[in-house]
């Protein structure tokens, strides 16, 4: 009867510490890298398209539109309204946001600049010269190669091309297609450098 126990306990043992030692304990375990570089594509964000008089707030840190009740707050980085974009800082917000606008191939575009920015002000905004209005069809077109470059309301880097500014963005619009109605593409930096790369 000892004997059984004996065995029975020796077995116990043996299945208990081969459980307990697995390939994963081998290896050596690897932090997960942090991810600072945040690319995204953006459909349909309503610029006040029922004209209301309201901005729609965007965080390009968390991807998504912020509730106009956090107007006065840095929960925001870029906002539209119509043609017009702000950005959280100077006259517009309480963050450190500024942007420009300058020409260029997007993806070809490695680093933000190091000077140029300017906050809104009451009278002009920092963005502009995104788009053309043509006169005869009455269609806003985003212009060919425009990048906004903008700090956000914490002071990090992104850049950000408009591609329509109509729903859906068809390829041609007209004056039956809903304007004011964002579509975009950016990347974010989170790690504070100028670096998109």
């Amino acid at each position: 009867m000892k004997i059984q126990f004996l065995t029975a306990g020796i077995l116990l043992m043996s299945v208990f510490a081969m459980s307990s030692c697995s390939k994963d304990d081998d290896e050596p375990t690897r932090p997960t890298p942090v991810v600072t570089l945040q690319s995204k594509v953006v459909a349909n964000v309503d610029a006040d398209a029922g004209k209301k008089d309201l901005f729609t707030f965007y965080s390009l840190a968390d991807g998504k539109v912020v509730p106009n009740s956090d107007s006065a707050s840095t929960k925001w980085d870029i906002a539209f309204k119509a043609t017009t974009i702000i950005v959280n800082g100077g006259s517009s917000g309480p963050g450190k946001g500024e942007a420009q606008v300058i020409t260029g191939v997007y993806n070809n575009l490695v680093a933000a600049p190091e000077t140029g920015y300017k906050s809104d002000a009451a009278a002009t905004k920092a963005i502009a010269g995104w788009y053309s209005y043509n006169m005869t069809t009455h269609i806003i077109t985003p212009v060919a190669g425009a990048i906004i470059v903008l700090k956000t309301a914490s002071g990090k880097y992104a850049k950000l091309e408009v591609s329509s500014y109509y729903k859906d963005a068809p390829a041609t619009p007209d004056l039956n297609s809903p304007g004011r109605f964002y579509s975009f593409r950016y990347v974010y930096q989170a790690d504070g450098s100028r670096n998109f790369k």
